[in-house]
Formats: structure tokens, sequence, C-alpha cells
């Protein structure tokens, strides 16, 4: 099929990446070659202390990005971005995004930049027998926790940016396994780990929170599985001029180290890359 035939049978996948400073959208036919693009600058602000994207800035950056991915479309095949055969998000890893019930935001989003989560990361570390970074969710939310914030017993559900954003499209709190490990650590059934978890809620139960911290992680999912579809309000927010039709399946959120293996094929045993942007590191098949 021609790059126009995927446009109008509504068969082209979209990829929408939320860089540090470039929100980055890619249609891709079948065949995986790029059909058309768009972007957004952004930068993260220090707020109070805290290295932070507003969340105005989260929604208006996913607009401005499709929209600038439809001007391409337009501007390469003159046609109109209707309708898509499935879209994936992904995003920087880590970071702490905190809502209560209604999915309210309680406190500005806690990057992956921020270095607050010392103590909470080296008890951790010993409680789990498990190296957790700083930057990792846990960290942010025991932290949060052993300084006694106002907003931790207002908690009902944490995620990170890509979930953040899937969930904005399909209202499902999901994460691939990639994304999700940088949240908690997972067992080798590719599930948070329960014997963690035990462990952590018997750490905090004198504190006597309302709720378990199973209770809060969107669920995981593997590669390939459906995360939810595109529903008419996440249809909405991402294309306000009201061109684009719900429907479409959205995969599992994932983080910049799993969409950057896929992006240099790194996917077959004995294969590898390396990642030199704001962290250097190597990810081995």
């Amino acid at each position: 099929m021609t790059p126009t035939e995927w446009i109008t049978s509504g068969q082209a996948a979209l990829g929408i990446e939320f860089g540090s400073t470039r929100i980055k959208a890619v249609l891709i036919g079948e065949d995986t070659k790029p059909i058309a693009s768009g972007s957004h600058t952004w930068s993260d602000q220090l707020q109070d202390g805290v290295w932070t994207y507003s969340n105005e800035a989260i929604i208006a950056g996913l607009q401005a990005c499709y929209a600038d991915l439809k001007r391409d479309v337009k501007a390469r095949y003159g046609l109109k971005l209707t309708r898509l055969g499935g879209i994936g998000i992904s995003a920087m890893m880590h970071g702490y995004l905190a809502f209560d019930a209604e999915m309210k935001l309680l406190v500005p989003f806690r990057t992956w930049r921020n270095t607050m989560t010392a103590q909470a990361a080296a008890e951790l570390t010993e409680l789990f027998r498990f190296n957790i970074p700083q930057r990792w969710s846990i960290a942010h939310l025991d932290q949060a926790v052993l300084n006694g914030e106002a907003h931790v017993p207002a908690i009902r559900h944490i995620n990170t940016l890509a979930g953040y954003a899937t969930w904005l499209l399909t209202g499902e709190m999901a994460l691939g396994t990639g994304d999700a490990s940088g949240v908690m650590p997972l067992d080798m059934n590719g599930q948070y780990d329960p014997a963690m978890i035990a462990l952590y809620d018997q750490r905090i139960a004198g504190r006597h929170l309302p709720w378990k911290l199973e209770d809060l992680l969107p669920r995981v999912l593997p590669a390939g599985a459906t995360a939810g579809h595109l529903t008419a309000e996440g249809a909405a927010l991402l294309d306000p001029a009201g061109d684009l039709q719900p429907g479409a399946p959205v995969c599992p959120p994932e983080g910049d180290a799993g969409t950057g293996m896929t992006a240099t094929n790194s996917v077959a045993p004995r294969t590898g890359n390396v990642s030199a942007g704001t962290s250097v590191f190597a990810m081995i098949v």
C-alpha cells in the first residue's frame, strides 16, 4: 500500500513520545516506514524546588504535536487525518504523578530529574534487597509518605507520564513492562513483585493510610496487548479540531528505553543499543 492508502484506509499507526525537550509524533504504515511526522518543543520548569511540566503543558504539548503531524499529512498528501489503525505513547521514564479518586493531579508532576528522594531510595533498597534509584516512582511515593505530605492520604492512583497520556486518550490505567519496571520492581512474570508490595505495606502500616500500594499502581501489560481504545473524549482532546474519530486500539505505554530499542531494531538475541541522551545507558538482549 502507498502512504495515501494507509491514511485513507485508517490503518496508519501513530506513535507519540514525550521527550525532555521535544514531543515527537510519527505516522507509519504496516511496513514501519514513516509517512509523516510532527513535533513540539517544550522544557521543564523549576517550581518550588521541583522540576516539573505543568498539566496544562502536557495537554497543550500533546495537542500541538498532533496538530503539527496533521499539517505534515496535509502538506505531503493533501489529506485530512481522520482515522488511525493504532496508537502508542512513550515518554521519559520514572517520575511521580499522583491522582485522587477523580483523577485530579494532587501535586505537580515530579520528573525523573529530581533528586529529592535519597532517604526513601536508600531505605527501600535495603528493605527490598533491590536497588531503588531516586527517580523511580516508588521512591517518590515513599518520600512523600516519609515527609508526611498533605496529599498522601488522598492518593488513589500513581502513574508515569506515558501512562498518564495513555489514560487521557483511553481512560485506562496501564503500563508496558518496561515503563512499569521504573515504577516498582517486577517479578519474573512481568508483574509488580508481590513480596516487595507486602513488605512495603508492612513498612507504612503504622501510618494508617487509606490505601494499599497495589491499589495505587497501574496494571502491567506485555507488548502486543491492548491497553484500551481511543475514546471519544480522548479523540477530542488529541484533536480539538474534531477530525479524528475514536476507536483506535492503543498499545501499552512504554518509556524511552524500550522504544529506543525498537527504533534501533535491538530486539533479537545478541543485539543491543546504547543511549546517550539525558543519561547514558546500554541495553543488551
